[in-house]
């Protein structure tokens, strides 16, 4: 299974960000993994229109259930289509908690995605308490039954422990590995599943070579286009 690694640039960026973007393209032979990269809505048909007809692929961070209507302030899958984009990440932790999303939510969003023709990165992930608390196959289980996607179509699965999330911290290898070995049992083969959480150049080959590990979901790292670079060639 080819892996794929996604930068999520959450809310950072300007126009003249696209210069590490282009630095990146520039790194690579792309030989190797699919890259995507996931900057703020305001990037997107900007970074599709300049890459269009390269090996890199962009995305959008968030997008709303339905195709259009009264929801100011909101994006749908269908835009983001529009504007070049190729994935659409939903239900990562940071939309969970500042913005209250439920499971139901999540998955609503995911068959936008998919209705729009975009390929829905679902995320999923415990908190320190529930980790601590032992109720970690728990939480992302019903996690899981709840956010994805009912029916045939792509999905990816990111598997995002909340408490390793730009803290620097990460879970032992044996821990990455126990949780995808679970999701791989609940969501069946072929689909991609992906790491995130503090993934860095010095900690990815070791993640990325890890059973049923199919890629990252990068956060700071993915800006700055030395270190998303290392990253990708960690997974080669």
């Amino acid at each position: 299974m080819r892996k794929l690694i996604a930068g999520n640039w959450k809310m950072n960026g300007v126009s003249a960000s696209l210069v590490e973007a282009e630095r990146l393209m520039a790194l690579f032979e792309f030989a190797g993994p699919e890259i995507v990269i996931c900057p703020p809505a305001t990037l997107v048909a900007a970074m599709a229109a300049r890459f269009r007809g390269s090996p890199l692929l962009v995305g959008g961070q968030d997008c709303h259930a339905q195709p259009s209507g009264a929801h100011t302030g909101d994006i749908s899958a269908e835009m983001l289509k529009d504007a070049g984009a190729s994935y659409v990440i939903v239900g990562h932790s940071e939309r969970r908690q500042d913005h209250g999303e439920s499971d139901a939510a999540v998955r609503a969003k995911a068959e936008a995605g998919r209705r729009a023709g975009l390929a829905p990165i679902v995320c999923v992930g415990e908190t320190e308490s529930e980790r601590r608390a032992g109720r970690e196959t728990e939480v992302v289980g019903r996690q899981l039954e709840g956010s994805l996607p009912r029916g045939p179509g792509p999905i990816v699965i990111a598997y995002e422990p909340v408490w390793a999330i730009g803290t620097g911290l990460t879970p032992t290898p044996e821990d990455i590995a126990a949780m995808h070995a679970f999701i791989r049992g609940r969501a069946g083969g072929g689909v991609r599943l992906l790491y995130g959480g503090s993934v860095k150049p010095t900690n990815a080959r070791d993640i990325l070579h890890l059973p049923e590990v199919n890629g990252a979901l990068v956060g700071g790292a993915s800006l700055k286009a030395e270190e998303f670079h290392a990253i990708v060639r960690a997974a080669m």
